[in-house]
């Protein structure tokens, strides 16, 4: 019998040959972030390669603009400041990119049943878009990283607080991307988020500069950006330097994810605008 939420239950599962260990579909989980991470490793050049090269581009032309005229941004020189957070910035632009274009591309080619029926709760449909968001981000900070490394002499002062950021950046975003790809109905609905909300989230939020600079009122603005938070939390993990307590920005990043997360779930379950 199927429920609401596109989970097969009873007797069916066996029949199919279903793996349930814990009520958890395994195989079926599986193959969804099996299938979410080949979407974006077959085509590398666009996925990959390309947010490196954006990357490179940042990092030159700011260096070259105004680096040597900026001085020391918190005890390090300007390319150093920037590097960080132009690395969450990749990730966190492809773990949206990741889990949005997923869900559009199928609800505009009309396959989106093919992910909604197989016998996958609406926490298991959730968890494999998510999978497959994180896997582009890591990769693409494991990039990004080392071409830092390679070309700017910067290590990482910190590697645990920053795998964690990562993670939590790729899993916010890609949150935030099943959300878009949910609610966008047509491909410049799409760009209308990315343009006018991921955007201005990503680069109003510390990127390239100090909050400390910052007027009293725009100070809370970016304060209250969670992907400001994000920022810091690489920043501090590359560098050991940050505009706020990174135990601060842990449980900020901790519970804007579990917050997306949980409505994404909603989502899924009602199957809002996923299913007819």
């Amino acid at each position: 019998m199927a429920t609401r939420s596109g989970t097969e239950t009873g007797p069916g599962l066996q029949a199919m040959g279903v793996r349930r260990f814990g009520r958890v579909n395994w195989l079926g989980l599986w193959t969804l972030i099996e299938r979410e991470v080949m979407r974006f490793v077959a085509v590398w050049t666009q996925t990959l390669l390309a947010p490196l090269v954006t990357a490179g581009l940042f990092v030159a032309i700011f260096t070259l603009a105004i680096g040597p005229r900026r001085g020391e941004v918190m005890g390090v020189d300007f390319t150093s400041f920037i590097a960080p957070g132009i690395l969450m910035m990749m990730v966190i632009q492809n773990a949206f990119a990741n889990s949005s274009s997923s869900i559009m591309v199928s609800k505009v080619q009309g396959n989106i049943v093919d992910t909604l029926m197989p016998p996958l709760s609406a926490g298991e449909l959730v968890i494999g878009y998510l999978a497959g968001a994180v896997a582009r981000g890591l990769v693409v900070a494991l990039a990004i990283g080392l071409g830092i490394y390679l070309v700017l002499g910067i290590g990482t002062a910190h590697p645990l607080w920053t795998l964690v950021f990562v993670l939590l950046g790729a899993a916010f975003l890609g949150g935030l991307g099943m959300i878009a790809g949910i609610f966008a109905q047509k491909f410049d609905q799409m760009a209308a988020i990315t343009n006018f909300v991921i955007t201005p989230l990503s680069f109003l939020s510390g990127t390239f500069y100090s909050t400390e600079a910052l007027p009293d009122a725009l100070w809370w603005v970016t304060h209250a950006n969670p992907v400001f938070y994000l920022i810091d939390g690489a920043r501090y993990g590359v560098l050991g330097i940050s505009d706020s307590s990174p135990w601060l920005a842990l449980v900020v990043c901790l519970a804007s994810t579990a917050a997306v997360g949980l409505a994404c779930w909603a989502l899924v379950r009602q199957g809002t605008r996923l299913k007819a």
